[in-house]
């Protein structure tokens, strides 16, 4: 086997493009062409979970010194240590990120799920300390809103949520990081602390949102009665986990309710995907298939059928509607892994959140059964190489797409910034590196015939895997 290996890495070596293999007089008959080394842009072949870690250890390194978990006088900059030293003046000290933005709320979630992956403590602990600070917080400063009005932005949202943004990603990591912990025994000083919180933002969610004429989440912007396809992660997957934490079913029903709503008038069956916005008064409904707002819609799909009861009676339809889209997607995916930000368009470019957030649901899709795991654990595997591609030596996510409202022409999303501090991309990056090293666990990737392929069980391989840097290791 090691003589079979030094003539293989000798092989590599020598014809390691076409132009020195054809100098060396290579053909058909003294040399096994198919072994040649394909010249992959990005990695390619089956990471190890060790690696996979590096990289999101990586960016959650980053992210902890972009994010401090600490208060500060707006005036001075020095630190507020004491609820008690608390007052109109006192803000959350700012760094890269905000901590109660949805983008970090979809960040909690990913960083939670690192951590159930790997068992490394420092990703449940960066959680819990923001988690705290905000539940800690929010009563004092309730206080001094209902006086004066003058509070920090940050903390505003907290304590008087204007929208779903506001609300829905940070609530549902609290639901999250509460049953976790409730799972691990140690849920009750977590529940004491984020249960007001909690309810807080649900209420906001379920009662003082603006919805269509049926029920369904809704905007005034950019025109009366709009739909956001963004509205479904925002606002749906906060229900259905009130449904895990009460233990009532009204929830459940109402989080289906409204996947199904959605997916009335979003939903394009021809081509397995959702149109990003649809306006009530609009006639006919434009369809541009944004790579991030399909994104939240998958992801939405993935946290409901994780929070309902597979007995639901709505659970298969919303099951078959993931599967749906997840062949649309497949299709779409490009050769270097990454998928484009107008999906359809292949001249639009290859944006990283968009691709990680598809490269986590179907990996996990695959590990909850859902999908097939070979048909879609390739595809998952090439999103991730994709994905780690664009995490730098700092730990920052390069080519994400900047904060996007809705348009109804090519134009608007085609030429959309991109940017390393856009923070829609680092709960992804983390969340989809936290599937994979689950997916690596659950599953059995090996090459065959330098193609990735996913097994029933394990089988051998001595097949080489191509690394990021185009290195060969066995």
């Amino acid at each position: 086997m090691m003589k079979q290996k030094l003539i293989f890495f000798l092989l590599m070596c020598t014809l390691g493009s076409p132009s020195t293999a054809h100098a060396q007089q290579v053909n058909d008959n003294n040399t096994p062409l198919h072994l040649m080394r394909p010249q992959y842009q990005v990695g390619y072949g089956v990471p190890t979970a060790a690696q996979v870690k590096q990289t999101i250890d990586r960016v959650l390194r980053y992210i902890d010194t972009e994010t401090p978990a600490t208060l500060v006088d707006r005036q001075t900059g020095q630190e507020v240590k004491r609820l008690q030293d608390i007052n109109a003046g006192t803000q959350l000290k700012q760094g890269g990120f905000r901590l109660t933005s949805y983008e970090w709320g979809v960040t909690y979630s990913g960083v939670l799920a690192a951590y159930a992956a790997t068992g490394d403590a420092a990703y449940r602990d960066y959680v819990l300390k923001r988690h705290q600070l905000l539940a800690d917080i929010a009563p004092v400063f309730q206080k001094i809103y209902v006086k004066n009005k003058s509070i920090d932005g940050n903390i505003r949202r907290v304590i008087d949520p204007h929208a779903l943004d506001d609300a829905g990603a940070v609530c549902c990591s609290m639901i999250k990081a509460l049953l976790s912990e409730r799972a691990g025994g140690r849920g009750d000083a977590q529940a004491t602390a984020l249960r007001p919180l909690i309810d807080h933002y649900a209420d906001y969610i379920i009662n003082k949102e603006y919805r269509l004429g049926d029920g369904t989440f809704a905007r005034l912007r950019p025109q009366k009665n709009t739909v956001w396809l963004d509205d479904m992660f925002m606002g749906i997957p906060t229900v259905a986990y009130m449904g895990r934490l009460t233990g009532e079913t009204r929830y459940y029903d109402e989080a289906a309710r409204q996947v199904l709503q959605f997916a009335d008038r979003m939903w394009v069956p021809d081509k397995q995907l959702f149109r990003h916005g649809w306006v009530e008064a609009m006639q006919p409904h434009p369809a541009f298939f944004w790579g991030r707002a399909n994104g939240w819609a998958l992801l939405t799909l993935c946290e409901v059928l994780d929070a309902l009861p597979t007995t639901h009676p709505q659970w298969q339809q919303l099951c078959d509607l993931l599967r749906q889209h997840a062949e649309g997607l497949a299709r779409l995916q490009h050769h270097n892994g990454f998928w484009h930000q107008l999906l359809d368009r292949a001249d639009t470019y290859l944006e990283t959140s968009a691709t990680a957030i598809y490269t986590y649901c179907l990996a996990h899709a695959v590990c909850q059964g859902w999908i097939d795991a070979k048909a879609f654990g390739p595809v998952a595997l090439m999103g991730w190489h994709a994905v780690a591609s664009q995490v730098n030596a700092k730990g920052q996510v390069e080519n994400v797409c900047v904060g996007t409202g809705m348009g109804f022409d090519a134009a608007f999303y085609a030429y959309r910034p991109v940017h390393v501090m856009a923070a829609h991309g680092y709960g992804p990056v983390i969340w989809a590196g936290a599937e994979i090293i689950r997916l690596l666990k659950q599953q059995h990737p090996k090459l065959n015939d330098s193609a990735v392929q996913f097994y029933d069980e394990e089988v051998p391989t001595a097949q080489p895997i191509f690394n990021y840097d185009g290195q060969i290791r066995y």
